[in-house]
Formats: C-alpha cells, sequence, structure tokens
C-alpha cells in the first residue's frame, strides 16, 4: 500500500500522543502522507531529543552486560560485514552457548574502525520496544529497529539501498549523509541492491541528491531504494534506524492470487489432468485462464492479509509472574485491559490476535467488544470467567489500578 491511511481528521489530542508528528517529521500527517511517504527523503533539523529512546550507555550494557547473542549484532567494516566467529565466543560455566557476543573481540574490532550493528532493537531494548510500537501501529506497517555504532572517520557500508523505508534518529556524535536518486525505485523484498551493484556503484559517482552532516536530534526519512552511505565525522556516531517494512500492492497481489488459488482447489475441472502426451500449455491455458480470473474476482484476500500481517510482529511483552498473580487474585474489582500490539480482530464469534484466535458464545460478544477499546475495566463487569480465560490465554493483562 502506497499512502497512509488518514481516513480520520486529527485533533490537538491526537497528535499529541502520536510519536509520527511529535518526534519524527516536524509536519501534519497528512501533509507527509501526499508529499513524502514512499515518494521523497524528508530532513528534519532538531526535532526531538533521542535519549530516553538509546544512548551510549545502552550500548555498553547491550555489548557487555546483556548476553546477547547472534544475530542480535554484527559488525561492519570497509563496506561488508565481518564473519562473527570473529566476535563471539562461549558463555562460560553454566552457558553452554557458543555464539554470545565477546566485548573484547567487539572492542578490537570498534578500535580497528568496525561499526557495531545493534540488531532488532525492538526485541532487546524496552524504550525502543514501546517507540517502534507505537510507530508501526500508526504507520500501519511493521518496523524493526537497529543502532549503527561508528568510531570517528569511519563508514560501515558502502553506497547501497534498502528494501525498506527507514528513519534516522541521530543520537549523538555527528554522521554525513549522502544520497542518491535510486536506481531501481520502490524495490521488492527479493529485489536487493546486490542485483544491481554496477548502477549503484555507478550512481554513487555521481550528483547527490542529498549531502548533510546529522547532529543530534536530527531525522532523515528516506524510502526505500534511495541510495545512502554515511560516516561517522570528529566522534563517535549513534543513531538509530527504524525500518519501516512497507507492504506493497504486488504483496497484495500475492495474496489475492494464493487466496484465489485455494478456491481453484474446490473446482473438479482444475483439479484434472492435462492431456496425454502434452508438451505444453496449449488449448488448456484458455480454460484455466478464465477460471483463474473469475476466482480472481471472487476471492477475498483480507483474511490472509490479516493472518500475515499478525505474524510480522509480536505482542507486548507481558510478565508470567504478574499474569499468574492476576489469575490467583482475580475477583470482581481487578482491572484488566487488552494486551498491546495483538492486531485484535473480531470477525463473527472468533477474536483473532498474534497470540491465536478464540471462538466465544453469544452472550461473551459485547464484553469482548469492550475490551476492544483498549482501556482497563473491572473484571466482574466483564465476567469473571472470560476474564480468566482470556488471562490464561495471554490475551488479557493486569492493568495498573
Amino acid at each position: 500500500m502506497s499512502t497512509v491511511p488518514t481516513t480520520l481528521r486529527d485533533t490537538a489530542a491526537d497528535v499529541e500522543g502520536r510519536v509520527l508528528e511529535t518526534r519524527l517529521i516536524g509536519l501534519g500527517r497528512e501533509e507527509f502522507a501526499r508529499d513524502v511517504w514512499g515518494r521523497t527523503p524528508l530532513l528534519t533539523r532538531g526535532v526531538s531529543d533521542f535519549s530516553d529512546l538509546f544512548s551510549a550507555s545502552a550500548v555498553e550494557e547491550l555489548v557487555s552486560r546483556r548476553g546477547l547473542r547472534t544475530p542480535f549484532l554484527r559488525v561492519a567494516k570497509d563496506g561488508s560485514t565481518v564473519p562473527e566467529s570473529s566476535f563471539t565466543s562461549p558463555g562460560g560455566v553454566g552457558a553452554s552457548v557458543a555464539d554470545q557476543l565477546d566485548d573484547t573481540a567487539l572492542w578490537r574490532s570498534f578500535s580497528d574502525g568496525g561499526t557495531l550493528v545493534l540488531q532488532a532493537l525492538q526485541r532487546t531494548w524496552e524504550p525502543v520496544t514501546d517507540f517502534a510500537t507505537r510507530l508501526g501501529t500508526e504507520l500501519g506497517h511493521p518496523v524493526q529497529a537497529n543502532a549503527y555504532v561508528t568510531p570517528p572517520q569511519n563508514r560501515g557500508f558502502d553506497s547501497h539501498y534498502d528494501v525498506h523505508d527507514v528513519f534516522v534518529l541521530q543520537v549523538t556524535g555527528t554522521k554525513r549523509w549522502i544520497v542518491h536518486e535510486p536506481v531501481h525505485p520502490d524495490p521488492l523484498r527479493d529485489q536487493p541492491w546486490t542485483a544491481h551493484r554496477a548502477a549503484v556503484a555507478d550512481a554513487a559517482r555521481g550528483e547527490a541528491y542529498v549531502d548533510t552532516v546529522l547532529e543530534p536530534g536530527d531525522v532523515l526519512y528516506l524510502p526505500r531504494g534511495w541510495l545512502h552511505a554515511a560516516e561517522a565525522l570528529g566522534a563517535v556516531s549513534i543513531h538509530l534506524t527504524l525500518g519501516v517494512h512497507t507492504w506493497t500492492r504486488h504483496a497484495l497481489a500475492e495474496q489475492l492470487a494464493q487466496s484465489a488459488l485455494a478456491l481453484l482447489r474446490d473446482d473438479e475441472e482444475m483439479r484434472g489432468s492435462l492431456p496425454l502426451g502434452v508438451d505444453g500449455p496449449g488449448d488448456e491455458l484458455a480454460f484455466v485462464r478464465r477460471r483463474l480470473v473469475a476466482a480472481l474476482t471472487e476471492a477475498d484476500p483480507a483474511p490472509l492479509f490479516h493472518r500475515t500481517r499478525r505474524g510480522q510482529a509480536r505482542p507486548a511483552p507481558m510478565g508470567p509472574l504478574a499474569q499468574l498473580g492476576a489469575l490467583q487474585g482475580l475477583v470482581p474489582d481487578t482491572p484488566v485491559r487488552l494486551r498491546e500490539a495483538l492486531e485484535a480482530r473480531l470477525a463473527g464469534r472468533r477474536l483473532a490476535t498474534r497470540v491465536g484466535w478464540l471462538d466465544f458464545p453469544e452472550t461473551d460478544l459485547a464484553s469482548v467488544r469492550r475490551l476492544l477499546d483498549g482501556g482497563a475495566h473491572p473484571a466482574g463487569a466483564l465476567g469473571l470467567p472470560l476474564v480468566e480465560r482470556l488471562l490464561r490465554a495471554g490475551v488479557l493483562v493486569p492493568a495498573e489500578s
């Protein structure tokens, strides 16, 4: 899908609660959707202080104290990644894990000019988890987060393009970014820049579309396909990259085709064999095309779309001890709420979520619909048996009183 839905009118309260306008772009959502999204880079100066999301101390803790494993970190130098074996080692006594990060080896790589790339921070660093979840909900596209820690006067990667949109958030230090126009606009997930290596190298020698230095608080938005390279200047640079894995019309077409083919499985003639001795489509192609067009007209890709979308992200974290405490202490006054980032949808009597689906009797549907507002509700008002069932399923979590 090429644009952000903007069917609801913005209010001041809406904007104040959204991270896109308040922390990333410095212009209205509708203007961004109309003029920028998926079309052109956008540089926003001093839009926000990102120290609440990430910092040098966060890097130190993740690298040296969290026991991270690959692929949560990689190292890049001189335009390519270095072997994982060069910066990992066993975890020591009581931890039979052979690929934990080796902070000594990482220090040596970093001091030699290597860029540390902390990947999937939406899984490992809580402030980034919350931010990426909120942004993904606002955009309607899943978001991942990486941090790039580059020593002075070094670059991790040569000019290349990504197959997802990115928001670059400069956290500390400064970094020069050189951006060129696409050689392959709007690449799909299976169309990486390496398939156009010569064209990318040639374009990178031409006049830049953007040549700028990002300072702390600056944000650069790049649609997928735009060429870019970045180099740290006089100090260590830390920036966050929020990768937006955009849904495309091609992806929707794939799901429509899958839905149509599923319908054709029930067509006895389509299950029939081709003639004996056939050496090509021949006259059968016209018949198959007619049936396929009819199935495409009838097919509904929405269920597959929502199922795939649910599988592209994880629900909000849930503590097992707090969950058990809520179950054991469940009383009518216990406040509960829908777990965040569940991508919950009620269709008929079935509630589909990222943690599975549940069917309900008609008598429970009104309470289930109330829960979908995301607010806190007393368990007694919803029905204790229903609340217990949903707590056990990980759909509800205890809410603050």
